[in-house]
């Protein structure tokens, strides 16, 4: 057990120890509340010789009022849907106390590398190599071999930005070696990858055009047959970037060290720039989910376990780490998670350096954002269910990084985060303006997600005038991710489904090079009906609450979070220019 996993747990503990705090304060671990549904009185005090009498009413439904349809929906209501809802409702304040701490543990730990300026090199053996161009005198001896791997699928808006940048890495030309790996379907792109890649060969760059005769394993299974080739098994790293990517030349330079010096350690991972960031609100917005996840989760699972999730891209491999755990494997959407939890597993470590950045872009479409996320979530949920019992059996690390494996990484965020969210906030509250039995307490609707928003602003200053939108849009996310965890957790039907994210890179310079003729869109392609669907929903409770006021007085945010369902509904993502 090292000293990291150590004051990770401590963190985590004290995280822990201040929401409990902030709960008995706040009168949070009071559950006697819930007994006094359907009778009225909110200051009644917990007497076990009530709990009989309150389940008899629960489920027999009390005397309650004789005759009329309205009658009626009062017993039920009072008798079966709101002791029901209430279940849910506790359900859902415990997810979100998990939730609330995972994310404390995760801005402590970030917050605490930021002020100190702690650096992987504290941890962590580097030495730097000198450019290419100044050992060319020794032939490049010193210099580990390293294949540079371009997964790619008929893309034409990116393939020569992503060549290009690979092929212009500060390296020995005689070691390195970059491997286009190319499943395009259509063969006028598939041509012109090839022509690209012969042009580099022609300038001396050792670059290999590779394809297959089927798209089995998608990503997956394209890396996989790209490290059979025989040339491949004698290059000691592997460096992947999507073909979106564009790595600056001394990438190589500043990861490799790290695994030339710590034969211990599996991955190097750099962090994600964007080149299209503020394109429209919704990039922005983008742009301020991956920065957390980047300067917040990537960075505190680096200074304390030395594990997080392999970001697919961006990143330097060992190749022994690789073959040691198995390859790449299809049987889930998140190929660059499952390596890097079976490479844990064996007791390989991970590297995260975030002052390096790579360029890349995000989708510029709400619809390929929502398949993006949806793969992802999906994916991830799924490899939970397939590697828990692999990551509690595992002998090469230790009790701390199985808890933090299994609880934090993958049960919070992959399976609780999307649930509560989703449940809580789109489906019991707007259905509770109706529901005056039912108990909702103030911390858990405004408390908790205060907190969540003050976690997240801290980490994201720069983003304040973001923040409402950002709220509203992963309001509207957590319905897909929420079906996505589900469909993974229970492999529904397309749960291992692939779609590659469309890019749209920059316009080509070259004329000769004609864009593919757009696809004429259908009413479904443009209109996204579950999202006005929802809309229609949550606009719907909000009158409701309005006119019938009652207890509550959720209309306000009901109306705002409907408006948003509806806005991304009919696909509006901020292009117009007051979004910019």
């Amino acid at each position: 057990m090292e000293a990291g996993e150590i004051g990770g747990a401590v963190a985590f503990f004290l995280a822990f120890a201040a929401a409990l705090l902030a709960a008995v304060s706040l009168g949070a671990v009071d559950f006697t509340l819930p007994l006094s549904v359907g009778g009225g009185g909110a200051g009644l005090g917990f007497e076990w010789d009530g709990v009989f009498p309150w389940l008899v009413a629960v489920f027999g439904g009390g005397e309650g009022e004789e005759g009329g349809v309205y009658e009626a929906w009062v017993r039920v209501r009072r008798g079966v849907i709101a002791p029901t809802l209430q279940v849910a409702v506790w359900v859902c304040m415990v997810m979100s106390v998990m939730l609330v701490v995972e994310a404390a543990y995760n801005s402590v730990v970030s917050l605490g590398v930021k002020a100190i300026g702690w650096r992987p090199e504290w941890r962590f053996k580097w030495e730097p190599l000198a450019g290419a161009g100044a050992d060319e005198e020794k032939g490049g001896g010193e210099y580990p071999m390293v294949m540079v791997q371009i997964p790619m699928y008929n893309e034409l808006e990116v393939y020569k930005l992503s060549i290009g940048a690979a092929c212009e890495l500060d390296w020995p030309k005689d070691r390195i070696i970059v491997q286009v790996l190319d499943d395009s379907t259509d063969p006028f792109i598939k041509n012109l990858v090839e022509l690209e890649c012969e042009s580099w060969a022609n300038k001396g760059v050792n670059i290999k055009y590779t394809i297959r005769s089927s798209r089995k394993g998608f990503k997956a299974g394209a890396l996989k047959k790209g490290m059979e080739c025989d040339y491949a098994k004698q290059c000691e790293y592997i460096a992947i970037f999507d073909a979106d990517f564009q790595p600056e030349p001394d990438f190589l330079l500043r990861t490799v060290p790290f695994l030339m010096h710590n034969p211990d350690v599996a991955l190097v991972q750099a962090r994600w720039a964007f080149v299209n960031a503020t394109t429209s609100l919704l990039t922005r917005v983008q742009r301020m989910f991956f920065d957390y996840h980047f300067k917040v989760e990537q960075e505190a699972g680096s200074a304390t376990f030395a594990f997080f999730s392999f970001n697919g891209t961006a990143g330097v491999w060992r190749t022994t780490a690789i073959n040691d755990a198995g390859g790449w494997k299809d049987r889930t959407t998140v190929e660059d998670m499952d390596l890097a939890v079976r490479a844990t597993l064996n007791g390989w470590k991970f590297i995260y350096v975030g002052d390096i950045r790579v360029k890349s872009e995000l989708p510029s479409t709400y619809g390929a954002y929502c398949r993006q996320q949806f793969r992802w979530a999906c994916g991830g949920a799924n490899l939970f269910r397939k590697i828990a019992m692999d990551v509690l059996v595992a002998k090469d690390i230790s009790l701390l990084k199985k808890f933090y494996m299994l609880y934090s990484f993958f049960l919070v965020r992959r399976v609780v985060a999307p649930m509560v969210a989703c449940i809580l906030y789109n489906v019991i509250i707007p259905v509770s303006v109706m529901i005056p039995e039912l108990f909702i307490p103030i911390w858990g609707v405004a408390y908790i997600p205060m907190a969540l928003l003050i976690i997240t602003a801290i980490r994201n200053p720069r983003y304040l005038h973001i923040l409402p939108f950002w709220i509203l849009f992963e309001s509207v996310m957590t319905v897909l991710r929420m079906r996505a965890a589900l469909t993974g957790l229970l492999e529904l039907s397309g749960f291992n489904q692939w779609i590659v994210t469309k890019k749209v890179g920059s316009k080509f310079d070259d004329t000769e090079v004609p864009l593919l003729p757009k696809a004429r869109k259908r009413l479904r392609d443009r209109i996204n009906f579950p999202e006005i669907g929802f809309s229609v929903f949550l606009i719907l409770c909000a009158s409701y609450n309005l006119v019938f006021h009652g207890k509550t007085s959720y209309y306000f945010n009901l109306y705002l979070q409907g408006l948003a369902f509806l806005l991304l509904g009919f696909n509006f993502t901020g292009n117009c220019a007051c979004c910019q």
